[in-house]
């Protein structure tokens, strides 16, 4: 089954109901997007056979949803970009995917054109607008194992990977949510405060399938007040929220909409303080997600009713294995660790992808007898409850936003007064975590921030600098980053 089958099934059962949302404007109906998706497919079509990867930059825009599945209809292969990252990385990700085209939003077109050889088009645009003057597309019949989404991520050496997810995985993912987490219908709205080239956009085939309408933002972006006004205007609200957006809609004073009635957290830290907080704030509306972009949104979960006058030890786990999904945690041995002892989680099922694009190396690294070694460390309690306890790959994550430390090391060693660098990352309750840079060397803050920003996106910029004699290294020269966390002075 291609995942275009969730919106082919919503269009019969729903129609003529409201499906695409700007802000408070319905812009499409099921019936009306259906079209539209089937209109653009037979214009995608030219770029290339079946298989061909389409990439669309963007921040959020209703256009996404439709270029989504007339990417699958098409049969071609769905290829999300950061809009934040710098324009090298992203032509980096569209070299490395042999994309044959990208959709970009009007903001970085420009920008995108001047470092890619690859095709860009401004989504919305006259070109755009034009694709869909084309015949209806006949709806897909692919092989559910084909590649749907190339889900782009970065290992300990910051190089982008692109997690190859098929039409199984995300229809896994699909099913997962609705028998886990949340059971929206037609009367439901999903509600796009984070990017929908990450998070947000995983969710929208298991609220599609269910007819819940799909809503963007004004401002293309998280704004608690507009995000509270559009909860409070739609029936049923969800979404998909980082940590720190969680913490900055608790911020506003504001009390919970009633129309809102899940908010699903996840792809950072959520210190058990301020999930206390949003909890005495919102109530029980709140479910916890454990994943990655190689196991999509679907490890583990802690539902709704585990947070329901749950002590600290379960509201700072990450909770308990998602339906079709195995989890387990190796010890160095390789073997299931006892209860409470740490080890790697690995996990296995259909939601699991079928490698990293053109990357055989990092691929069977990763997926080693069956399992998807996850690179996290956790333990499980005698309940059951998955605990993490370390990023074994020292990715700091940040608002949302996934920083690895190698990159950024490599950045700041490319500036010819910095001898030595060290990224790690410092707790922060704001941000969930921030990047503090350890550097060896006779240069000033200012520099390396001019530095940093001609080489890696703004978001990625250390909060501070700590600057010091050498680093920490063991007897085989590797630098000790837990020796680099201590001495993190206390405003960290």
């Amino acid at each position: 089954m291609n995942i275009f089958a969730v919106l082919d099934q919503a269009a019969a059962r729903f129609g003529d109901r409201g499906a695409v949302f700007l802000g408070e404007r319905q812009l499409h109906t099921w019936a009306e997007l259906r079209d539209r998706v089937l209109r653009l497919a037979t214009s995608l079509k030219s770029l290339g056979d079946r298989g061909t990867r389409v990439a669309v930059a963007s921040e959020n825009r209703p256009e996404i949803v439709e270029l989504m599945f007339a990417i699958w209809a098409a049969e071609c292969v769905f290829v999300p970009i950061n809009y934040k990252l710098h324009p090298r990385e992203m032509a980096d990700i569209l070299a490395d995917s042999g994309a044959a085209q990208v959709f970009a939003s009007a903001k970085i077109a420009d920008d995108l054109a001047a470092t890619t050889d690859v095709p860009v088009e401004t989504i919305g645009g006259q070109a755009y607008s034009g694709r869909f003057g084309s015949e209806p597309a006949d709806p897909p019949t692919t092989d559910p194992g084909a590649l749907a989404w190339l889900f782009y991520t970065s290992g300990t050496t910051g190089k982008s990977k692109g997690a190859m997810l098929s039409h199984r995985n995300l229809m896994a993912m699909t099913v997962a949510h609705l028998a886990d987490f949340d059971d929206p219908d037609e009367h439901c709205s999903l509600i796009h405060g984070a990017p929908m080239s990450h998070g947000s956009g995983l969710y929208i085939p298991p609220y599609v399938l269910r007819g819940a309408r799909q809503v963007v933002p004004e401002s293309t972006a998280f704004e608690p007040d507009e995000f509270l006004d559009l909860c409070g205007h739609h029936p049923g609200s969800s979404a998909f929220l980082a940590p720190t957006m969680v913490q900055r809609l608790i911020q506003t004073g504001r009390p919970r909409p009633e129309n809102l009635k899940t908010v699903v957290y996840g792809g950072g830290p959520m210190y058990v303080d301020s999930l206390k907080k949003s909890l005495a704030a919102y109530g029980p509306i709140f479910v916890q997600l454990y994943g990655q972009g190689e196991a999509p949104m679907t490890i583990t979960g802690l539902r709704r009713a585990d947070h329901v006058g749950a002590d600290d030890a379960t509201l700072g786990s990450v909770g308990y294995p998602r339906s079709g999904v195995e989890v387990a945690v190796l010890n160095d041995n390789g073997t299931q660790a006892a209860v409470g002892e740490i080890g790697e989680i690995v996990c296995r099922g259909d939601v699991v992808m079928s490698g990293y694009w053109n990357n055989p190396t990092a691929t069977a690294a990763t997926l080693k007898d069956g399992w998807l070694h996850t690179g996290d460390m956790g333990s499980f309690d005698a309940r059951g409850y998955l605990t993490l306890r370390d990023r074994s790959k020292d990715v700091v994550i940040s608002g949302g936003s996934n920083i690895y430390p190698r990159e950024v090391e490599e950045a700041l060693l490319e500036h010819p007064d910095v001898v030595e660098a060290g990224v790690v990352g410092a707790p922060d309750a704001d941000w969930g975590e921030v990047v503090v840079a350890f550097v060896v060397g006779e240069v000033s803050p200012a520099d390396l921030d001019a530095h940093l920003l001609e080489r890696i996106a703004r978001f990625k910029r250390p909060k501070r600098y700590e600057f010091i004699d050498a680093l920490p290294k063991n007897s085989y020269g590797k630098v000790l980053k837990r020796e680099l966390r201590e001495r993190l002075s206390p405003q960290s």
